[in-house]
């Protein structure tokens, strides 16, 4: 030894009395065993936290979704993470309702999709079920929402363990990070379930064309009771109907010859599904040739509405259409889509008989109310409501052969159409009229016949103290096609238990002049 008393001989050298002596100490700085056994524990718990956080989101992500039916809809339900929770209801193209459902770290998406076509139909067959159907889509959607529960727990869990078993190849750690997940999955969906809050859909926030929904439809809901009230009511209206053709065939003026042509002129259903049952009634009861639709069968001309166009298959009749300022190209195709439909767009059209031009609005204006035709137009719109007209009236004079009626949706198109046919059909200001248009020199006269709305106006017309009226007309045109009476049909709403039907017949046909029959009501 070199005389330092301090130097320790190597660990387990004996000293020369024979004891041995305790290794040398840890070197300066060096965590005793137990700290570093901590530190690693510490970072393995960390580890398997992270690991299962992410795969907890990559499930939510990859299986935290379900398609389901919802009412008469086909939709979608999914769940993603969000620290502010909320539900949002996803209505394309026309935008979505943002609804404060509930707290916590998940938001659900319903989005609505298309229409069932079958379940539709039967909606539409039975009023009563309208009412049904809005209990089962609470059920629906409580149903929707457990399997979706149920598949993003699954989908979380089993996302985490083989994201751990990727990561740690080790079991334990990689049951551990199963169970985790678990937890987090069932906590997350029970803390929005412990929040939810079912009084947030009465005050819902609008995005994209929705945002124009509270000033158009009014307060939704005084209008859904109104339509409850209402709806009972066209239940018993709609079967009053059927008695209708037999009052008719009482009357004395008026006597159809075997040879008459019938035409129903129905405009502005506005999404009104009771309307169909009223106008497959008059069909069928009265006998009805050709179905004459001048336009705005639609609210918003979207995909989801296309599938109201459906019925019109079902009535097996010519159905004759030009679109309206609230329905769409892609109305329009959906309508040129069912068997027995044509669609006009500064065309014509021969059914039974009857030699038909139209020509669509040209505008496309869903996110505005309907006015009084030519009433608030700014100039450059007026001329293109006119211009309408113009090319109509155009196809009329060049077409082979003689016009007996021409469509507009809107009454200020119908001007230039003076003499060029006998009589115009048009829609769009929810409100019956008849007139002679302004006579042109050595021009025949021409009737100008406005209908109101088939639909009652959809959810616009149960704004008022009471809803607006449905309405159609059947036409009768003798063997030369020339209308010699007609039948102004109203189905009176909320408090006017009856049918009203008032007949009018044409004493000089080229005159044009009605005589009206006293009205009479069926209760």
């Amino acid at each position: 030894m070199d005389g330092n008393t301090n130097e320790q001989p190597p660990a387990g050298e004996e000293t020369p009395a024979g004891v041995r002596r305790r290794p040398w100490p840890l070197r300066r700085g060096a965590a005793p065993t137990g700290v570093r056994r901590s530190l690693r524990m510490a970072g393995v718990t960390l580890a398997v936290v992270l690991v299962s956080l992410a795969g907890v989101v990559l499930g939510v992500f990859a299986g935290g979704r379900v398609d389901t039916d919802i009412g008469p809809f086909q939709a979608t339900l999914t769940l993603t993470p969000d620290t502010s929770g909320g539900t949002t209801v996803d209505i394309p193209p026309l935008g979505a309702l943002l609804l404060d459902s509930h707290d916590g770290p998940t938001h659900l998406t319903v989005r609505l999709g298309a229409l069932d076509q079958m379940r539709t139909e039967a909606l539409i067959d039975d009023p009563a079920s309208i009412q049904r159907a809005s209990v089962s889509a609470v059920e629906d959607v409580r149903t929707g929402v457990m399997r979706l529960g149920l598949r993003t727990v699954a989908s979380a869990v089993l996302a985490t363990l083989l994201l751990a078993a990727l990561v740690f190849r080790n079991v334990r750690r990689t049951a551990l990070s199963g169970v985790l997940a678990l937890v987090v999955s069932l906590g997350s969906l029970g803390a929005a379930a412990g929040t939810l809050r079912p009084q947030a859909i009465e005050e819902p926030r609008y995005e994209g064309l929705l945002v124009n929904a509270p000033a158009i439809v009014g307060d939704a809901r005084r209008i859904a009771n109104d339509y409850t009230r209402y709806a009972e009511q066209l239940q018993r209206l709609v079967g009053n109907v059927s008695q209708l053709y037999t009052t008719v065939s009482g009357l004395p003026v008026f006597e159809p010859a075997p040879d008459t042509t019938r035409v129903l002129h129905v405009s502005d259903m506005h999404l009104n599904p009771t309307g169909w049952s009223l106008i497959r009634t008059v069909v069928e009861q009265f006998d009805i040739d050709v179905v004459i639709d001048t336009g705005d069968i639609t609210d918003w001309g979207s995909e989801p509405e296309a599938s109201f166009v459906g019925s019109i298959g079902v009535l097996k009749r010519p159905y004759v259409y030009i679109r309206g300022n609230h329905d769409s190209g892609r109305t329009a195709a959906a309508v040129a889509r069912q068997p027995n439909a044509i669609v006009l767009n500064n065309s014509t059209t021969t059914v039974a008989g009857l030699t038909i031009a139209g020509i669509g609005d040209p505008r496309f204006t869903p996110d505005k109310n309907t006015s009084p035709a030519g009433s608030g137009l700014t100039k450059p719109v007026a001329e293109q409501v006119i211009g309408a007209g113009e090319q109509l009236a155009a196809t009329v004079r060049n077409s082979p052969r003689p016009v007996n009626i021409a469509l507009v949706h809107d009454p200020a198109s119908a001007g230039p159409l003076s003499g060029t046919c006998p009589l115009v059909l048009a829609g769009h200001t929810h409100a019956r009229q008849v007139s002679m248009l302004p006579q042109q020199p050595g021009l025949g006269p021409t009737q100008l016949m406005v209908e109101g709305s088939t639909g009652g106006a959809g959810l616009r017309g149960l704004e008022g103290e009471k809803p607006t009226p449905l309405s159609m007309s059947v036409l009768y045109f003798d063997k030369d096609k020339l209308l010699q009476a007609y039948d102004d049909i109203t189905v009176g709403g909320t408090g006017q238990a009856q049918v009203n039907l008032e007949r009018h017949v044409i004493k000089d046909p080229q005159a044009g002049e009605p005589v009206p029959v006293t009205p009479t009501p069926t209760r």
